[in-house]
């Protein structure tokens, strides 16, 4: 799977990403993360790619013309997510969804945003990743890179480990615990050194269950 950044700090958006297990599945040719650098098709020799906002206001909005030349670029009809605080909330729905595609082109915006033509041009997707702001898309872009990368076949040592997590059912994931099997007077619960399977995946399964009441009910009422 490709990712194509529109992006003016590729570098943050590379360098974020070359560790753990997107880094890895980067090296090995399994995910492509594609970044395009917009200033390189600035409007003239200054490198501008902004402007003041037409009807006034505080901030500046990025230009349309560098956006629209930068997408051109790719030569690729794959679906253009814009991250913006107005988007549709993230989630692991969404992530499952892009998983699927063999190439997403993410747009990062800055400043006050981008100009809306382009985003009426070229946009597909309007995504957030939360009800905050941030100092532009890139972290966005990355928040939504690894929780999609994680999910394409072969990225992960075992098909099975995204299964079992937080969100894959609407339910918080159950409680981990690994050697010693006794921390600071804290027993691991005696199912799990039993090795009776049933009881176990009996156990994570209303584990999970209860978790998900007491901390977000709120998962359980879209099942």
């Amino acid at each position: 799977m490709t990712f194509s950044v529109l992006t003016l700090f590729p570098k943050m958006i590379c360098d974020a990403l070359s560790y753990g297990v997107v880094g890895r599945a980067i090296n090995s040719g399994k995910i492509t993360v594609n970044c395009v650098d917009v200033r390189e098709f600035a409007v003239n020799k200054h490198g501008q790619v902004d402007d003041a906002p037409y009807g006034g206001g505080a901030g500046m909005v990025m230009m349309a013309p560098p956006l629209y030349d930068a997408y051109k670029s790719l030569k690729s009809n794959a679906r253009v997510v814009y991250l913006t605080p107005q988007g549709k909330l993230f989630g692991q729905r969404a992530a499952e969804e892009f998983s699927r595609e063999n190439e997403l082109i993410l747009l990062c915006g800055h400043y006050e945003g981008v100009d809306e033509r382009v985003v009426e041009e070229i946009v597909t997707d309007e995504i957030s990743i939360g009800d905050y702001v941030l100092t532009g898309g890139e972290p966005a872009a990355i928040v939504l890179i690894d929780a999609v990368a994680r999910l394409v076949p072969g990225v992960l040592g075992k098909e099975e480990s995204s299964a079992d997590e937080s969100f894959s059912e609407k339910l918080l994931e159950y409680p981990h615990y690994t050697r010693p099997p006794v921390f600071m007077g804290r027993e691991v619960p005696q199912v799990l050194l039993s090795g009776h399977h049933k009881k176990i995946a009996e156990w994570r399964r209303e584990t999970a269950a209860a978790r998900t009441l007491a901390r977000r009910p709120g998962l359980l009422d879209k099942n």
